[in-house]
């Protein structure tokens, strides 16, 4: 795709450069020319190397690991383009961290995700661009608009070309159910789920699993393997139960702790996940395949710019 318009402009962060870079490369829009640096105490400072007056700016910047200090990027950078005139500010958030601090569990408990939006917003940011948010209703957050971009087409473009025998998609637990099934659709595929108990935070019992795996090829979708727990032991609970192979999908590789060591010693053929977050230590298992968002992403850029519909985008491809 060729978009020669210098009222277009694409800025990184540091969370994702190569996504950014990936992203302007695919529209042919240079990235613009920003620096991101740190004053000896920390502070953050963002410097603008070129005009954005009257222009559209996309800023590209994942708010994962470390979390505090990208999402506090995120908010000087759309500070200093308010400041420098740029007519629209959109901030492309590939992954919404606080993303799952998105309700009270318990008394006295924060609503994260809500505050992050406010924040957000009170920058300056006009749009937001996000893929795969924890919860839908943290589109209500803003009073602004939010694109919700889904990695399903993606992942199911994938599984595919792969030719698996007879595919069945699970989930590895109630609340993914709705995205499990999208790409069941996908795959026309049958669904399974694994009815889980978590005890406390980042501890998870298996409990059954409801629908039929025995000697089928099974797909475990979620949108972010974190620890890895809950994935490892749903595959083995998928093997122990008659899966003939196991593979898991993600948008969002979060990745933390000791998630990659894991993977490696699981049951799965295969982790396939998307580039919204860089992996950390991307040769520590051997099992994962990296899809990109970059073209998805630079077509609805290319859209919102052109004030063309983008409904098409959210959508699986049923």
């Amino acid at each position: 795709m060729n978009y020669p318009d210098d009222k277009l402009k694409i800025f990184s962060c540091s969370s994702n450069p190569r996504l950014a870079e990936a992203i302007a490369r695919n529209i042919s829009v240079p990235l613009g020319d920003v620096a991101v640096n740190r004053f000896s105490d920390g502070e953050i400072h963002v410097r603008l190397n070129e005009s954005v007056r009257g222009a559209d700016v996309f800023v590209v910047q994942s708010t994962s690991w470390p979390v505090n200090e990208h999402l506090m990027e995120l908010l000087v950078m759309v500070d200093a383009l308010k400041r420098a005139s740029a007519k629209t500010i959109n901030v492309v958030i590939p992954y919404y961290g606080y993303g799952r601090q998105d309700r009270k569990a318990r008394s006295r408990d924060p609503i994260t995700a809500k505050l992050v939006a406010n924040l957000i917003e009170t920058a300056g940011a006009h749009r937001v661009i996000a893929m795969d948010l924890h919860a839908m209703q943290i589109q209500g957050f803003f009073d602004i608009p939010v694109d919700h971009l889904l990695g399903v087409p993606i992942l199911g473009d994938y599984f595919q070309t792969k030719g698996l025998l007879a595919p069945v998609v699970v989930s590895p637990d109630h609340g993914g159910v709705v995205r499990a099934r999208r790409l069941a659709d996908e795959l026309q595929a049958p669904l399974a789920i694994i009815d889980k108990r978590r005890p406390e935070p980042n501890v998870v019992e298996v409990m059954n699993i409801i629908g039929d795996v025995s000697g089928r090829t099974a797909i475990l979708i979620d949108d972010i393997i974190d620890t890895a727990g809950t994935i490892c032991l749903a595959a083995q609970a998928l093997k122990q139960a008659g899966a003939r192979e196991i593979y898991a999908c993600c948008t969002h590789p979060v990745l933390s702790g000791k998630a990659m060591e894991r993977l490696e010693k699981s049951p799965l053929t295969e982790i396939v996940v998307t580039d919204t977050i860089p992996l950390r230590d991307p040769g520590a298992s051997t099992k994962i395949r990296v899809l990109s968002v970059a073209p998805l992403l630079g077509e609805a850029i290319v859209r919102i710019h052109e004030h063309q519909s983008i409904s098409k985008l959210f959508e699986p491809h049923v």
